[in-house]
């Protein structure tokens, strides 16, 4: 939060806290340092952030952007009173979209905008974006936190993020490269990431679960369960890139598998998957039965267990895979690229359904 310096005692008294802010800036200062990449420049004034492009590396350089936020999730974090983990969601929004053109997260700025400034509250929360930013290898550059007495309640807040990468301009992935015989690979979720929680909470409230409770098919607490933090795939498909020949990503958010991974096909080619392949998560079996969900409705709304999803060359698909077990992440062969209309297929059925 910037400091007003013609604030008077008449902005305390309409309810902005300068001292607050002041003080919650002091907080996450030790958040924001583990984030550094060696390209960052220091700007002593703090109005923005700055950072070197390191030109040598590149012939021709291509900067990516994308900015997101993390919807009612926020909400439901406010309920439980947990903040330390929603960062994690908005830094894994952003970068996990830029990755899908292939380019590499380099740094990201974020905006806080609350009822009021809580200190703590706030650097727990800016702690979850620097650890999201550690484990996408990106720096955090810069932030704003706004105060909005009467527009927001004291506990209330939002969070959005901007972040860019770059990408050779030779290298850019997208439904271009994409080939008929090509792999689809599926790597896995860790929950519902950050998608989907209008109807999470819709289903919460009607079917009165306690978030406290701990269902047996979960085997945690239901509340802990559903603020589980959005998998990170960054650096892993960084270093996919690098080791097999990947034609593109799909980020699977908003809209299912099926919507996402058509738009990294071209109009030519269809993704036929197959659902004996994998098992949703039990959080996915448990909303769809006491939302009454139809599981049209659950593949249109949720990841159903698949973050992310790699197109490779065929030759490449047992390597990916190989990749990903030695990055620690869980994945499988989801499909094959055959000719279509540009649209993806999910067939058959979920072991056990």
């Amino acid at each position: 939060m910037a400091a007003d310096s013609k604030a008077t005692g008449a902005y305390a008294a309409a309810g902005v806290d300068i001292a607050a802010g002041e003080r919650a800036v002091d907080l996450m200062k030790r958040h924001v340092a583990r984030t550094r990449r060696p390209e960052q420049v220091t700007d002593a004034s703090g109005f923005a952030g700055l950072f070197r492009l390191d030109t040598g590396r590149y012939k021709d350089p291509v900067l990516a952007t994308s900015t997101d936020g993390v919807g009612t999730k926020v909400l439901l974090a406010q309920k439980l009173d947990r903040h330390d983990t929603i960062g994690i969601d908005l830094v894994g929004m952003v970068v996990d979209d830029l990755v899908v053109s292939g380019a590499e997260p380099l740094f990201m700025t974020d905006y806080i905008a609350c009822g009021s400034v809580v200190p703590e509250r706030i650097a727990e929360i800016v702690g979850g974006i620097a650890e999201g930013c550690h484990q996408a290898g990106c720096s955090l550059i810069g932030g704003e936190t706004a105060e909005h007495p009467g527009a927001m309640g004291p506990e209330e807040y939002d969070l959005a993020g901007a972040g860019t990468g770059v990408v050779e301009g030779d290298a850019i992935l997208g439904p271009d490269r994409v080939r008929e015989g090509d792999a689809v690979i599926a790597m896995a979720s860790s929950g519902p990431h950050s998608n989907g929680y209008s109807l999470i909470r819709r289903i919460v409230d009607t079917a009165g679960l306690d978030l406290k409770a701990h269902p047996p098919e979960l085997g945690a607490e239901l509340g802990e369960v559903l603020l589980t933090p959005t998998r990170i795939y960054a650096k892993d498909c960084v270093a996919l890139t690098g080791a097999v020949e990947v034609h593109a990503y799909s980020h699977i958010t908003g809209g299912g598998l099926a919507a996402n991974l058509s738009r990294s096909l071209p109009g030519h080619l269809d993704a036929v998957l197959d659902r004996s392949t994998w098992t949703p998560a039990p959080v996915f079996g448990l909303l769809a039965e006491k939302g009454g969900v139809s599981r049209e409705d659950m593949e249109a709304t949720f990841n159903m267990s698949v973050g992310m999803v790699a197109v490779v060359a065929a030759q490449d698909a047992e390597r990916a895979l190989e990749v990903l077990s030695e990055r620690g992440v869980p994945a499988w062969r989801l499909g094959t690229v055959t000719p279509g209309t540009g649209t993806a297929h999910l067939n058959g059925d979920h072991p056990g359904a």
